[in-house]
């Protein structure tokens, strides 16, 4: 497979529906995170990130929440925004994608004036946050029967 890819936001309907299939691979198939924890009433409003390969393959996606949609997230700091649902397919694993995504949701929330982002990891792969700049704080908390930490960095 070829590295070659591209990081934007999702621009219509087409895009969100990648997002989602991205998701549905590896959250509902690979982890066994049940449908109806996956999609939620955040996903109409969050901005969602898309990692695309030249050929229109998704690779990868990724989202933010912000304003009072994050706040539940961010104990209640109206300036820090929420990444959440970071996913890359299986096949683009590797290749950068997920360190690509979580630089385009950092983007995102700059340009809507957030001062730090928020998100709350899987605790295996709380080092590859780490290496992003990302501090965990708090104790270990289970989300949908799997183990997480809550993070942050300042942008």
């Amino acid at each position: 497979m070829t590295a070659a890819y591209d990081v934007r936001e999702v621009r219509d309907d087409a895009d969100r529906e990648a997002c989602f299939g991205v998701r549905r691979e590896v959250f509902v198939e690979e982890q066994g995170v049940p449908r109806e924890l996956e999609y939620d009433t955040y996903d109409a409003t969050a901005v969602h990130v898309l990692a695309v390969r030249a050929d229109g393959l998704p690779l990868g996606t990724g989202r933010l929440l912000h304003g009072t949609d994050a706040l539940g997230r961010t104990g209640g700091d109206a300036s820090v925004g929420s990444l959440g649902r970071l996913a890359v397919a299986k096949a683009a694993r590797g290749l950068g994608v997920g360190a690509a995504l979580v630089r385009g949701i950092e983007d995102a929330a700059r340009e809507r004036g957030l001062t730090a982002v928020d998100l709350h990891a899987q605790t295996h792969a709380l080092g590859f946050y780490e290496r992003l700049g990302y501090e965990a704080y708090g104790p270990e908390f289970p989300d949908a029967g799997i183990p997480h930490r809550a993070m942050r960095k300042a942008l």
